[in-house]
């Protein structure tokens, strides 16, 4: 059982060690003194006994206080070693159980310390979202975290890239939004678009659009050129390209102005009809959202979307990285401030704290209820490891002066009894 010296650093004394010792010392010294006190007023009393008859009650006291005393430092002796050395069946306890003990005590933490409802009690106590509060909301401390955070930002990026993580992520993305049916999708986001009418500001920004081309003097003179063409040329020698490319542009254009202007615009009317009959196609319609999945497939496959992503990510881990390094980052300066503002909300919610203690709650007391038999075995482990002198001499030390008290009150219990008998008997013979 006894281990090398590495093994005594797990069983370490406490900073007043030698104090505890000391005063275990003083009080072995005094119960000794006490015991042989005993034996020498025993020797006394007997000796005058005969000439002073009040002396017989002194020396059954003594002699019951000698054998008391006795008893009870054989019992106390009997736990740490063998009492005189001598081979006597059940002594040296502690010693000789040691596995049994460490056994049990680590048993006896994991049944009564680390039961799941003491362990839940205990950290109800606790506001640990108030300790999350006041640490992140100080500046200072939010500071070192997004320090902290920033130091990481550079390795983290890296183990993505070589440990293929990335390629994982991007395959697992695009696996889930070729899983995501775009029809009724787009039918959902049109359909919010609408609830507010919102679908009109976009017509008013459209006509805006046709408005500007219609007044680009590149975009009319590719317009003229394409009626010019269409025209026979006879028309062309009499200019009415010009003519009918003018009548076009004027009636459009009052037209447009005539829907911006009115609200009840028929045109207003038939786009809203065209959307709502799109909408409902988009959710009712199989061609539609067979259309919709071709669609959605080909832009995924796309080697161009592939590129695209390859070269955001790229970038973005060029800037953090090199923001990480900079003396004023960007990126650590916006942490930071974010941390101070989660600290100062979640101070400031009480809803929020008594949902995030919960959550410590519930958290916690699960690991320890799935740890706490490897927290029994290490317990258990470490104690079967401590060598065995340095063992008897930690627990000696720490309740051994405790257990010297049982030797005085042993002494003074057995003079009572001694007393007491010494008096019946007395009594007795009197009758």
């Amino acid at each position: 059982m006894s281990q090398s010296a590495p093994a005594l650093a797990s069983a370490r004394f406490d900073a007043d060690a030698e104090a505890k010792l000391s005063a275990l010392r003083r009080t072995k010294f005094v119960a000794t003194a006490a015991l042989a006190l005993c034996v020498l007023i025993f020797a006394v009393a007997k000796s005058f006994e005969g000439r002073f008859a009040w002396l017989g009650f002194v020396a059954a006291f003594a002699e019951a206080a000698t054998i008391g005393g006795l008893a009870d430092w054989y019992a106390v002796v009997a736990l740490f070693r063998r009492p005189l050395g001598l081979p006597i069946p059940h002594t040296a306890i502690i010693p000789e159980n040691q596995n049994r003990i460490a056994d049990n005590l680590g048993r006896f933490i994991e049944v009564n310390f680390l039961a799941p409802e003491p362990v839940r009690e205990k950290l109800a106590e606790v506001d640990f979202s108030a300790l999350v509060a006041d640490w992140l909301a100080d500046q200072n401390r939010a500071a070192d975290l997004s320090h902290f955070v920033g130091r990481l930002v550079p390795q983290t990026l890296a183990a993505v890239e070589q440990s293929g993580l990335r390629g994982f992520v991007t395959s697992r993305m695009l696996e889930q939004i070729e899983k995501v049916p775009l029809a009724p999708l787009a039918a959902e986001l049109l359909s919010a678009l609408t609830d507010d009418r919102r679908h009109q500001r976009l017509f008013d920004e459209f006509t805006k659009v046709v408005g500007r081309f219609l007044s680009d003097d590149q975009a009319l003179a590719t317009m003229r050129e394409k009626i010019r063409e269409e025209l026979p040329s006879l028309f062309n020698l009499f200019r009415a390209d010009a003519y009918l490319l003018k009548k076009i542009v004027a009636s459009a254009g009052s037209l447009l102005d005539e829907v911006r202007a009115d609200p009840d615009h028929p045109m207003r009317a038939e786009f809203d009809r065209f959307v709502l009959t799109f909408v409902e196609r988009l959710r009712t319609s199989k061609q539609y959202a067979k259309r919709a999945e071709k669609l959605k497939r080909d832009f995924l496959a796309r080697p161009e979307l592939k590129a695209l992503a390859g070269y955001m990510w790229e970038s973005l881990s060029v800037f953090i990285e090199q923001d990480a390094k900079a003396p004023n980052s960007m990126i650590r300066a916006h942490l930071a401030n974010m941390f101070v503002e989660v600290g100062r909300h979640l101070a400031g919610d009480a809803q929020i704290r008594a949902d995030m203690n919960q959550g410590f709650v519930v958290a916690l007391s699960s690991f320890v209820e799935s740890q706490k038999s490897g927290v029994s075995k290490f317990i258990a482990d470490q104690v079967k490891r401590w060598d065995l002198a340095q063992l008897t001499r930690l627990i000696e030390m720490n309740i051994g002066r405790d257990l010297q008290y049982i030797r005085f009150n042993g002494m003074v219990i057995g003079g009572i009894a001694g007393v007491v008998l010494h008096t019946a008997e007395r009594l007795f013979l009197v009758d």
